[in-house]
């Protein structure tokens, strides 16, 4: 959602200008619809803008602002008010003595904002964020430092927030943490913060990840973490394996395109010392053995949910009960989850809001649990009891592609492990996935299919088994980036109602790997497709017939199930990307979205 960064360090080696404006494109992928900075070598210089990160860049434009060794910046993602300059931040108190930038829900604004304005207070936007700077004002106007007023003005809010200040004629940044992603740069030169790595990356590669209810001030000397009582808390600094290269285009025309094309070597670094050929075994170095009873339940949302329900049905079908939950909907106080459970939270980023709620009340309750996870030092993996990590590498396009792959296969493996039955079948599966994503992407006709289908009235994507998951994350694909109407089912619901929607101008894109019961299956929903006059592209790999009833087909190499759905799934992102390239859409920051989201 919103993203933070912040700078303070040596003016001759780094302008505070040009590394917040470089940290906020760095941050864009997370989705926002305005951004600011505000720089705080003498007085507070705040300049802000509704829009893209252009119009900001264009404003600053021939202005003096260059020199100054502090300041923060901030892309919004709009939760109260409307996109507008004045709802943008950084926000000021009165005077301009402070300026906030903030990433969260403030979940009691609006008996601060009454209180404040009772006081006297004028408020200049709709923001929750605003009764922050206005907070702190308060506390200085009583007396206290600028620190205790901070720290104050923290202690007033409740609900989520990653919170940064800068104060007039001060090169300190203070800043806390509650449930909102912040993390921590250090370098030879000044110190970073951000609410992810992106921001900072080219000038840094060693961090401190900041948990819940601790604070951080950051000199251009020295960075201090802090417990709410003042006191310093020992933190680990971590060196991130990829630099800012890994997360550049490399070429491409958009990062969705790259990330597609990064799925054969994001798979092999997923699977790269867990899958172990020769013995036909799989070995999960970072799981002990787990020890539960009842059904294992997995939390997810969006794609992340998909690859939870493709986890949920690898389990059920090696003897597991197993049961994937949309994370917004789980309440731990309404599911059997106890002290027995265990509870698996997917997460690519390892801050979405809904599914830490989840792991959290799942915690609480006294369930054993896992993250799976792309993002080390994240919330989700900090806070599960264990953490499987993805290893996708770095992910910048809003709409997920090679997570989900990595999510399939890391999901796939913790099947195993948790069902403790013969992997030999998995091994065979997996190890030849990557090769396939790369035939794949080497004889793909999607492009084709885009050109033939970009004007349709609505997608309709069908799958059996593993691959239903694979159909509703094509659709999801689907209406993310190209902002049509797209719908996955399961293939024999299209006869329950969704069959009146067919028309000669609604194509059916159907998932048929294999040749068991569920692969004939599905060729019989297609027949029924097929002689109501909508259009059928067929994503196979040729052990049915199905190629008889279809229009167009998009191949896969063959083998079973299990490894058809993750490579169908790579024919699904290409046809998304192509239609979105040929009706022009913004693909890697599609409107109204965000990549990581951080609120509920």
């Amino acid at each position: 959602m919103c993203g933070i960064i912040g700078y303070v360090g040596e003016t001759e080696e780094h302008d505070a200008l040009d590394v917040l404006l470089e940290g906020l494109s760095g941050l864009e992928y997370r989705g926002y619809d305005s951004a600011g900075i505000a720089l705080a070598n003498g007085s507070i210089a705040v300049r802000k803008k509704e829009g893209e990160l252009s119009a900001l860049e264009s404003a600053l434009e021939g202005e003096a602002l260059a020199g100054d060794a502090v300041g923060i910046g901030h892309t919004r993602w709009s939760t109260h008010g409307p996109p507008s300059d004045r709802n943008a931040h950084p926000h000021t108190d009165a005077d301009g003595r402070v300026a906030v930038v903030h990433n969260g829900i403030i979940e009691n604004y609006q008996p601060l904002r009454e209180e404040l304005a009772d006081g006297g207070v004028t408020f200049e936007s709709d923001t929750d964020t605003e009764v922050v700077p206005h907070l702190i004002a308060a506390f200085l106007e009583a007396g206290l430092d600028r620190e205790d007023a901070f720290r104050r003005a923290i202690g007033r809010l409740e609900g989520s927030y990653a919170i940064a200040a800068v104060f007039e004629g001060e090169e300190t940044i203070y800043a806390a943490r509650n449930e909102s992603p912040l993390v921590l740069g250090l370098g030879d030169d000044g110190h970073y913060l951000a609410s992810d790595v992106p921001a900072f990356i080219r000038y840094t590669d060693r961090v401190i990840y900041v948990d819940d209810g601790e604070f951080a001030t950051l000199t251009p000397e020295t960075v201090t973490v802090t417990d709410a009582d003042g006191r310093v808390v020992e933190t680990t600094v971590e060196t991130i394996e990829w630099d800012a290269e890994d997360a550049g285009k490399s070429g491409y025309d958009h990062y969705m395109l790259k990330e597609i094309h990064e799925q054969p070597s994001a798979l092999r670094e997923c699977l790269r010392g867990r899958v172990n050929e020769l013995e036909r075994s799989i070995t999960l170095e970072e799981l002990p053995a787990l020890e539960w009873e009842g059904p294992v339940q997995f939390v997810a949302c969006g794609t992340s949910y998909h690859a939870a329900m493709f986890g949920a049905g690898l389990l059920e079908s090696r003897g597991v009960p197993a049961r994937p939950y949309l994370a917004s909907e789980y309440t731990a106080a309404e599911r059997p989850v106890g002290p027995d459970s265990l509870v698996v939270a997917v997460t690519q980023s390892g801050e979405t809001a809904d599914t830490m709620r989840a792991l959290r009340e799942a915690n609480a309750a006294g369930a054993t649990t896992v993250g799976v996870t792309n993002v080390v030092g994240s919330s989700a993996a900090r806070e599960a009891d264990h953490v499987l990590y993805i290893r996708a590498g770095p992910e910048i396009g809003v709409a997920a592609t090679k997570s989900f792959a990595s999510q399939q296969a890391a999901l796939t493996m913790l099947a195993c492990a948790l069902s403790e039955t013969d992997a030999g079948d998995v091994v065979r599966a997996l190890r030849d996935v990557p090769d396939g994503i790369q035939t794949v992407l080497d004889t793909s006709t999607a492009r084709e299919v885009a050109e033939a289908y970009e004007d349709a009235d609505a997608y309709f994507f069908i799958g059996r088994g593993p691959q239903y998951p694979v159909a509703l994350e094509g659709a999801l694909k689907l209406k993310e980036i190209t902002y049509k109407h797209a719908e996955g089912f399961a293939a024999g619901e299209l006869k329950h109602g969704p069959l009146a929607l067919v028309t000669d101008n609604t194509p059916v894109f159907a998932v048929v790997v294999g040749d068991g019961e569920r692969a004939r299956k599905t060729v019989g929903n297609v027949k029924e497709v097929e002689a109501r006059g909508a259009p059928v592209v067929a994503v196979t790999d040729g052990q049915t017939d199905i190629e008889r009833y279809a229009d167009h087909v998009l191949e896969v190499p063959a083998g079973d199930e299990l490894a058809g759905a993750i490579l169908a799934n790579v024919q699904l992102q290409l046809v998304s990307y192509w239609v979105a390239h040929r009706l022009d859409r913004s693909i890697d920051k599609p409107r109204n979205l965000a990549k990581s989201v951080t609120v509920e």
